[in-house]
């Protein structure tokens, strides 16, 4: 049997590909210059609006209405028009959910200040860095030119709607409504609607609540006469409202406060948020009694101050002053305040505008303070002459140039560029906003920071409805525009901790704010505010800037300090009254038991030396620690006063003793007597007895009246004619004895061998 082999069946051959991956193509030069572009500002702040300020809904809010304020009270000023500024919030969906983080709201400022040209419109509502602000040298609020048109494209972003705007630039032609929408691509503005009309401020803003609907009946709320040019701006937005710090409330408050001469109506929403507490500085006054309450006899009461007036749904900062401030003038730059790459610039587009221009001319024409002799004298240190143009000057020589303006000894440059608030105008808008019972303000002279001038000024306010156990509040300002946001990077708020509250008897934990019923203003006015960010915040922390305000602080904190040590010495007086009082009773009764003086008279006497030797404690001191009193005719210049019984009539006049004023008033050597007493102290009662009633030979003292001395008759007694001479003078002194009773002198007797009384005549006790 054959065997049959198998032979091995071959396994089929499997074929592995191998894939590999396509490299991604790299970029080359060509590509990476194909996606380049140009950027506008426009496109850069509606990624970053943080930067601006629009970083959350409730800020974002706050930010529109401070543009737009800020705005308004700029344009007002330079016209010359004393601002009266309405703002509106309108809450455009009050049946959200009570969850609802946002909500929309039109935002709606309206002025009455000089309006805006037609044409400058979509510039000034439809471009970022567009202004007249930023290239000039004058103190402004608004800086940058990027405000009111970012906020016009935070609303276009968040809802997609347009600026309505308003504006009547002549008072005898109709105003204009524009609607436009800013082109982040191109930082330009399309316009939606342009039409004219007669509506002028919209008359819908008066119908939106009974209160502003009282007020526009009464003529005080966006009247047409009071409005006859302005600017009317109304964004709708994403926002948040929101009672407490950092609310619109607040920063119209504050706004109020540094300006006195505007008025402030704020028109709330229907719909609030309260997640915090409200601790606001506004507190209502005591209204002022009405003249038929007051009755036909009373004085006709002096005007009260303007307070602001809360009507729930309308809150009214009244203007406290009818002045403006006064008008700044625009300056050139000062040559310490330049750089090199700055200088080399100017010099540049000094030659195109004017070719063939000297460097003598130049230096005068674009430099603040210098003079013809200090231009040549930098041309000859920098070996030039008074006529060498600008184009012959070389890099070497302009880097000589630059060094030689910044080691010289020019002046500082003019502060008429700078419009501060003023201590009285300061000290009306915290009377007006700050329930407190003392206030103090200061303003320092003008200062130079890298050139630029700048002022400071600070106010306080202590006590009252202030609370007392917690940190003082410091509110902080730049060129009249309060600071919310940035409290402990802004260099106000570090000068504050490092002043030293405690030398004015304050408590202050080291590195913070001191504790007390006190609120802290600081305002900064300078041509060019160094702010921390684009979203003006906080001041940068300059060493001079930060100097000037301490100096400031600790000038209002000596004021108080002199005022918490006058009102705690009045309450010592006050408490060491009482004690006199306490027992003035019962030393009149001893008196009177003693030697049957009037009871009544001697305690009404001892009632006014204990009023008048604690007199400090019925004084009272008005807002400014100063006492408040009738004017003494003895403090004027020229002027001699005796008070009634403090000489006597036999006497000679004391030497007069000059007042505080230059008037003169006579006083008796102990302060007034107890009873109508002859006035004598103890040392010169003392020199009579010595003297045995010798006139004393010191000059303008009392000649003494005679006084019999028993121990100078022989054998101590004496006649009947000396007794009854005795009983005469005894007599005449009995009306005139001192206040207290003379101790009797005593001499040995030589019959008993002890001491006996040497007066053994009539006595009074």
């Amino acid at each position: 049997m054959n065997a049959v082999v198998e032979a091995p069946v071959a396994e089929p051959k499997v074929e592995t590909k191998v894939v590999k991956k396509r490299e991604a193509a790299r970029a080359t030069a060509e590509t990476m210059a194909a996606r380049q572009r140009d950027i506008s500002v426009s496109e850069f702040f509606a990624k970053n609006r943080h930067l601006l300020g629009f970083d959350n809904p409730r800020k974002a809010l706050l930010t529109t209405v401070k543009e737009a304020v800020d705005n308004s009270l700029d344009a007002c000023e330079e016209a010359g028009i004393l601002p009266d500024i309405t703002v509106v919030l309108e809450d455009l969906q009050p049946d959200r959910p009570a969850s609802a983080k946002s909500s929309r709201y039109r935002v709606t400022v309206v002025d009455n200040g000089p309006g805006i040209v037609r044409k400058q419109v979509e510039h000034i509502f439809g471009r970022l860095l567009y202004g007249s602000k930023f290239h000039r040298l004058k103190m402004s609020r608004g800086q940058q030119g990027i405000g009111i048109s970012a906020a016009g494209m935070y609303g276009l972003i968040t809802t997609g709607k347009p600026m309505a705007i308003y504006t009547r630039p002549d008072a005898r032609k109709p105003a204009h409504h524009i609607e436009l929408a800013i082109n982040t691509k191109t930082n330009r503005a399309e316009v939606t609607q342009d039409r004219e009309t007669k509506e002028f401020p919209p008359a819908r803003l008066r119908e939106l609540s009974a209160s502003t609907r009282r007020l526009a009946a009464e003529g005080t709320l966006l009247s047409a006469e009071s409005h006859p040019t302005g600017t009317s701006v109304s964004i709708e937005l994403d926002g948040k409202y929101q009672r407490g710090r950092g609310s619109v409330d607040e920063f119209l408050e504050l706004t109020a406060i540094a300006n006195p001469h505007a008025r402030i109506a704020f028109v709330r929403p229907t719909r609030t948020t309260d997640e915090e507490e409200d601790t606001p500085l506004l507190k209502p006054r005591p209204a002022a009694p009405s003249p038929a309450d007051a009755g036909p006899a009373a004085e006709p009461a002096p005007a009260a101050p303007a307070v602001t007036e809360d009507l729930g749904d309308l809150v009214v900062f009244p203007r406290a002053v009818n002045e403006l401030p006064p008008e700044t003038k625009e300056i050139q730059p000062h040559p310490k305040g330049i750089e090199l790459g700055i200088l080399l610039q100017m010099l540049k587009e000094a030659e195109l505008e004017k070719p063939g221009g000297s460097l003598y001319h130049f230096l005068q024409e674009k430099f603040c303070r210098v003079s013809p002799a200090s231009a040549s004298g930098f041309c000859e240190k920098i070996g030039v002459t008074s006529r060498t143009k600008v184009a012959d000057i070389d890099h070497a020589m302009a880097e000589r140039l630059f060094k030689e303006l910044q080691d010289s000894k020019l002046p500082p440059p003019p502060t008429d560029c700078l419009a501060p608030i003023g201590v009285q105008q300061m000290l009306k808008g915290m009377f007006k906003g700050v329930r407190a019972e003392f206030y103090a303000a200061s303003s320092r002279e003008a200062a130079i920071y890298r050139g630029r001038p700048f002022l400071i000024e600070t106010a306080i306010a202590f006590g009252g409805e202030l609370p007392a156990d917690e940190p003082s509040r410091v509110i902080r300002f730049a060129n009249r525009v309060p600071l919310l946001f940035q409290q402990s990077a802004c260099s106000s708020f570090k000068a504050v901790t490092e002043t030293n509250w405690r030398n004015y008897d304050l408590q202050h934990p080291r590195g913070a704010l001191p504790i007390g019923p006190l609120v802290i203003m600081l305002h900064m006015a300078s041509v060019w505010v160094p702010f921390t960010s684009e979203s003006k915040e906080a001041i940068a922390d300059y060493d001079e800037i930060r100097k000037e305000m301490k100096l400031a602080l600790m000038e209002c904190g000596r004021k108080l300090g002199t005022y918490l040590r006058k009102r705690l010495r009045m309450k010592r007086e006050s408490e060491r009254r009482d004690i006199f009082e306490r027992y003035i009773g019962e030393i009149t009764q001893a008196i009177h038991a003693i030697n049957n003086t009037d009871a009544k008279k001697l305690y009404e006497a001892l009632q006014a030396q204990a009023k008048k030797r604690t007199a400090i404690a019925d004084l009272q001191l008005d807002e400014e620690g100063k006492a408040l009193r009738d004017e003494d005719p003895a403090d004027q210049e020229g002027v001699i006063i005796v008070e009634t019984g403090a000489v006597s009539p036999a006497a000679t006049p004391i030497e007069p003793a000059p007042t505080r004023a230059g008037g003169v008033r006579l006083k008796p050597d102990e302060g007034p007597a107890l009873l109508d007493l002859e006035p004598q102290t103890r040392r010169a009662g003392a020199r009579k007895a010595r003297s045995g009633g010798r006139p004393s030979s010191k000059a303008g003292a009392s000649p003494a009246r005679p006084r019999a001395d028993l121990s100078d008759i022989p054998g101590g007694k004496p006649t009947k004619a000396e007794a009854a001479a005795l009983s005469v003078n005894a007599a005449q002194r009995s009306e005139e004895v001192p206040s207290k009773p003379v101790k009797p002198r005593l001499r040995l007797d030589p019959k008993t061998g002890k001491l006996a009384p040497a007066d053994d005549g009539p006595r009074l006790f």
